[in-house]
């Protein structure tokens, strides 16, 4: 079961090569972020373009490669060993684009979500707020009232993505005050140069400063922008959140089965070359344990995922998974870089090996999302209330 499919293994064995060729060998400099690094990834995103690599998981009908859910699991897999192949390939814009696809206007699809698709331009998301606790949004400022044909937004938003050099910012804004809390938000499209509209400076992250995306505080001051800016219908806000926050767990999840496989490479490689007394590392208890322990985490995780992206292909919600394997999985590759790092004693601390920036990188993996224990009781609820109502929780009956 979950064998790579004969009609994938192309694509993902030359995205792979892809990735060997370009995007390895600099991608310390591209991790440490600057203008040349992103002008550098620039010129590996055209060339992926040129190779017919770019954007595979997004819908077909919007240019991308039209992969589903599973077959492209097999891919970001591999597009995860190397943090800014999500940019060079496309992958940065699909969990905003699977969101915005099903309930854009045709016009709000032309003018941004098919231009997202093939990489001519960045859309940021603002929903976080500094002061609120980011687990329950209920409590988000941000305000946007509807005066004639216009909505005028006031708030603050912050950890935006790629802020700096988006063309276009969804924002969540309260709307409707006095619906029921998960009704009074909705989502409106803020093109970054509308009046009003402040992008502050880059909020540096673990030590990085990305060329990926970087992250900035965004002032909204009396902007004004049509009322046809509004994405889906008003008070849907939540819905839509849950759209994008679904699949982009998953393709979290997917990205970072390919840091542990690259991070279980360089463990069991300085196992067996690395001589302790005479003899290699790997004839140590301690560190044939961290081997074990590694390897039953990435193949646990592993088939955890492509279980629920399986699920997520049949069209069922697969929220618990979903939930889970977001906990596990981030969980799971802190682990396995700690315990590569670990083996490579203080080399493995410095820039000498990409182990350290991916590390750094991972550790956000339990808070962006969602916390993990905001997740973890999610998934206890949801099973609780199965029991209460009387069906219980069948694994085998879940797994078909």
């Amino acid at each position: 079961m979950f064998t790579i499919p004969e009609s994938v293994r192309p694509i993902r064995d030359r995205v792979s090569r892809f990735i060997d060729d370009h995007l390895i060998p600099v991608e310390l400099e591209l991790g440490h972020g600057g203008p040349p690094a992103r002008t550098l990834l620039k010129e590996i995103e055209e060339k992926a373009k040129a190779e017919g690599l770019y954007a595979i998981g997004h819908p077909a009908h919007l240019g991308g490669g039209g992969l589903s859910m599973l077959d492209y699991a097999y891919v970001n897999e591999v597009i995860g060993r190397c943090e800014p192949a999500q940019q060079a390939l496309g992958t940065v814009s699909l969990q905003t684009v699977v969101m915005l696809d099903p309930v854009a206007t045709e016009e709000q699809r032309e003018r941004w979500v098919r231009p997202a698709t093939m990489g001519e331009l960045r859309i940021a998301f603002a929903v976080t707020e500094p002061g609120v606790a980011s687990a329950d949004p209920t409590g988000l400022r941000t305000t946007a009232r509807l005066e004639g044909d216009e909505w005028v937004l006031n708030g603050r938003k912050w950890f935006i993505s790629a802020a700096d050099r988006a063309a276009v910012t969804i924002v969540m804004a309260k709307t409707d005050p006095d619906a029921p809390p998960h009704r009074q938000f909705s989502m409106i499209l803020v093109p970054t140069g509308t009046p009003g509209y402040t992008v502050g400076e880059e909020l540096q992250v673990m030590g990085l400063r990305s060329v990926l995306s970087g992250h900035y505080e965004v002032e909204l001051d009396n902007v004004r922008v049509p009322k046809e800016n509004l994405i889906g219908g008003r008070g849907d806000g939540f819905v839509l959140a849950q759209q994008r926050l679904g699949p982009g767990r998953i393709y979290h999840c997917m990205r970072w089965l390919g840091v542990a496989q690259r991070a279980f490479d360089y463990l069991c490689a300085r196992a067996n070359e690395r001589l302790l007394g005479g003899a290699p590392l790997g004839d140590k208890q301690f560190v044939q344990e961290w081997i074990f322990d590694s390897y039953h985490q990435i193949a646990a995780n592993r088939y955890l995922v492509l279980d629920a992206a399986a699920k997520v292909d049949r069209g069922e919600q697969a929220r618990v998974e979903l939930s889970a394997i977001k906990v596990s999985c981030a969980k799971m590759v802190n682990e396995v870089l700690d315990r590569a790092m670990q083996v490579h004693g203080a080399e493995g601390l410095t820039d000498r090996l990409p182990l350290e920036l991916m590390f750094r990188e991972a550790r956000y993996g339990r808070i962006v999302d969602g916390p993990d224990e905001a997740h973890k009781q999610r998934v206890a609820r949801t099973i609780l209330r199965s029991y209460r109502e009387g069906d219980g929780w069948d694994f085998g009956a879940r797994g078909e």
